[in-house]
């Protein structure tokens, strides 16, 4: 990661570490906050933690679904889902790389034991820390993306508090049978300093508008929304 005044998030990275081909998980176009719709708008453009601002929305606490983890030296990424504790229905889907070096011991123990959200941890372990907005995003998902934004999890029980291979496995949708989903729903990239440093880096796609917002709308509406005929953009 690089200094706190260059510090940024490369997309194609961070989705790398769990895809192959990152063209194939979405399609990714930067917009403005006034080109979102109001509720995607809430969830994404600020500085806060996702964790709070979904729990907000939804009245009612997340549950930590990890479905895979990778260590590479002092890094640690997860891709993970956040699930409503009410119905188990899928409200976030996101990708965190975190700089281990940077946090404390207390920190570590608990990121790693893979059992609360981050933001939670962070709050709760009192951790001076800024949450910075870098870009948001209209993704075209692809179907893997897709099924898991319309997915419901239940909270896997064995020792490493990741998904089991065996339900790792996304949810299966009629009808999602295409490479991409001709739907869009939103994202955003985001920084976390830990005490002054750049410590995590965040892609957050939450699920409220996956299968709300189509391509195919109003013509009097296109001129504000973006175009999604290219592949995500490398943030370099």
């Amino acid at each position: 990661m690089k200094s706190a005044d260059s510090a940024d998030v490369e997309l194609d990275q961070l989705i790398g570490l769990f895809y192959a081909a990152p063209h194939e998980f979405g399609r990714f176009t930067k917009i403005k906050p006034t080109e979102m719709p109001a509720i995607s708008r809430q969830l994404l453009a600020h500085d806060h933690h996702m964790t709070v601002t979904v729990e907000r929305f939804h009245d009612c606490q997340v549950d930590l679904q990890v479905l895979q983890s990778r260590t590479d030296g002092d890094h640690y990424s997860r891709q993970i889902v956040l699930t409503r504790q009410t119905d188990h229905r899928v409200v976030m889907f996101g990708i965190v790389r975190l700089d281990l070096s940077l946090l404390t011991k207390p920190v570590r123990v608990q990121v790693q034991k893979q059992e609360l959200p981050l933001g939670r941890i962070l709050i709760e372990q009192d951790v001076l820390r800024v949450v910075k907005l870098v870009d948001l995003f209209a993704i075209v998902p692809g179907a893997e993306l897709t099924r898991w934004l319309h997915g419901t999890l239940t909270k896997p029980t064995n020792s490493t508090g990741e998904l089991p291979a065996s339900q790792r496995r996304v949810p299966q949708l009629s009808g999602a049978q295409d490479k991409f989903d001709p739907h869009v729903c939103y994202g955003r990239t985001a920084l976390i300093y830990c005490d002054g440093r750049p410590a995590i880096e965040l892609l957050e796609i939450v699920s409220e508008n996956c299968n709300v917002e189509s391509l195919d709308i109003r013509a009097d509406q296109q001129r504000n929304f973006p175009r999604l005929s290219h592949p995500p953009r490398r943030i370099d």
